[in-house]
């Protein structure tokens, strides 16, 4: 039978680690389900496996988009359909993993069917944003899309872009289209869902390890070669953790120890995000007991995955 593993979970959580080890194991394919390392150009910066990671099992979805792009939680779903489809085809488990709570959403219950949307009305849409501000285009929301506006706050640009651009397009609000059912989910066999999640004080004493090895091997010199590209500060790639503080550090308007604190404070709060998400969203995968080390958890896991599955009790 056709087997898929997700593992999410917040950034610096290990989840990646346990991944692979679980592919080794289970002779498996990892999928990216991290809606910024799908970029190219931001390897380090984005906590990409490294390359001697990579080599080891096969990896799908990292680095396949230039930053010039969006990558939409359906753009998402339709690349990662067809890359868990091909990897069942080879009789292999696919291995999803990564930190983007909507890409999973999406992958299990589907998206709702929006028609696409004229470039052209975006376009016109960002103009407007430069020129008014999210906050005036946030109270033009409002009086299109009620319910909407209500969940975004007035500075959410991205969102409330995506709100004006969908009732322009279609004539009919956001929240209404959300409100319907969904396209089907993606066919994923015998599915076993994991959050890692260690405890608070281990991820933050993780996350602030990572940023000054980063820091270390590349990361600044990789935010100075993506600053200097000049690319639209709207595109989701530009939004990069870390990007801005080290960038800034690179040009000279922040000491090292400012850009490191600054990434430090945005990937807490952006691994807040995620567990809310998690608690939210997934509380009825399966969260395993991440005290143990990696290699035995993933053992544990492989050897419930091959005899009878994974339960929230599990």
């Amino acid at each position: 039978m056709a087997v898929t593993v997700l593992i999410a979970g917040p950034t610096a959580s290990g989840k990646s680690g346990l991944a692979l080890a679980l592919a080794a194991r289970l002779g498996g394919v990892i999928v990216n389900a991290d809606s910024m390392q799908v970029y190219d150009g931001l390897h380090i910066l984005t906590a990409r496996p490294a390359p001697a990671d990579e080599a080891k099992v096969p990896h799908r979805l990292y680095g396949v988009l230039p930053p010039t792009e969006a990558c939409s939680a359906a753009r998402w779903q339709a690349l990662a359909t067809a890359e868990i489809a091909a990897i069942h085809g080879e009789g292999r488990p696919a291995i999803v993993v990564g930190g983007t709570g909507l890409y999973f959403h999406a992958l299990v219950n589907g998206l709702s069917d929006i028609p696409a949307i004229d470039p052209g009305i975006r376009a016109g849409l960002v103009a407007r944003l430069a020129r008014e501000g999210a906050p005036a285009l946030h109270a033009e929301l409002a009086g299109v899309d009620a319910d909407l506006a209500a969940r975004l706050k007035p500075g959410d640009s991205q969102r409330i872009l995506r709100g004006l651009e969908v009732h322009q397009g279609t004539g009919r609000p956001l929240s209404s289209w959300q409100a319907r059912a969904p396209e089907a989910a993606a066919d994923l066999g015998d599915l076993h869902r994991l959050v890692v999640a260690p405890p608070r004080p281990l991820l933050l004493g993780r996350i602030r390890q990572r940023l000054e090895a980063m820091a270390q091997s590349g990361a600044i010199a990789e935010a100075r070669a993506f600053a200097a590209r000049d690319l639209d500060p709207l595109l989701p790639a530009a939004k990069a953790i870390g990007l801005r503080p080290f960038a800034a550090h690179a040009a000279g308007q922040l000491s090292l120890d400012e850009a490191i604190g600054q990434a430090d404070i945005e990937t807490r709060q952006y691994a807040k995000r995620q567990m809310t998400w998690a608690r939210g969203r997934m509380a009825d995968w399966h969260w395993p007991d991440v005290a143990q080390e990696t290699e035995s958890l993933a053992e544990d896991i492989a050897q419930k995955i091959r005899q009878q599955g994974l339960t929230t009790q599990s």
